[in-house]
C-alpha cells in the first residue's frame, strides 16, 4: 500500500500519482491536529494536511 502525506498545495499531485501508479481511485484522510505537527509533506516542508492511499 502507498501512502503519501500531502499538504493543500499538493494533494491533487499525490491524488494523480496513486491513480497513474495503481489505476484505483484514492482513499483520503484529513490528519488530525497532533499528527499534522509531526508530519511533513513529501513535496515541500509544508505541515502535511491529508494521507492519500490505495
Amino acid at each position: 500500500m502507498d501512502v503519501i502525506a500531502c499538504c493543500k498545495e499538493h494533494v491533487e499531485l499525490a491524488i494523480d500519482i496513486i491513480v497513474d501508479e495503481h489505476e484505483v481511485a484514492p482513499e483520503m484522510r484529513i490528519l488530525t491536529e497532533e499528527e499534522q505537527l509531526s508530519t511533513t509533506c513529501e513535496y515541500c516542508e509544508k505541515h502535511a494536511i491529508y494521507m492519500v492511499s490505495n
